[in-house]
């Protein structure tokens, strides 16, 4: 499980969840999460700023390199 996935899941999203939310299909984001297809940098400041109720001071960086 990448660090996308892993901070969905302790997020307690389904991946429907978070594609409903950026606007996407279920299908493209899970093939964003798998890393097949790579996120828009707009898609990551929303990812990051999702991720903050787990950890405040996360960073883009962190997520996803």
């Amino acid at each position: 499980m990448n660090k996308v996935a892993g901070y969905r899941v302790m997020l307690g999203l389904k991946q429907s969840e978070m594609a409903s939310y950026m606007n996407i299909s279920r299908q493209a984001y899970s093939q964003k999460e798998k890393g097949k297809i790579p996120f828009k940098d707009s898609e990551k400041v929303f990812l990051k700023d999702k991720f903050k109720v787990i950890r405040p001071n996360i960073t883009i960086d962190e997520i996803f390199f």
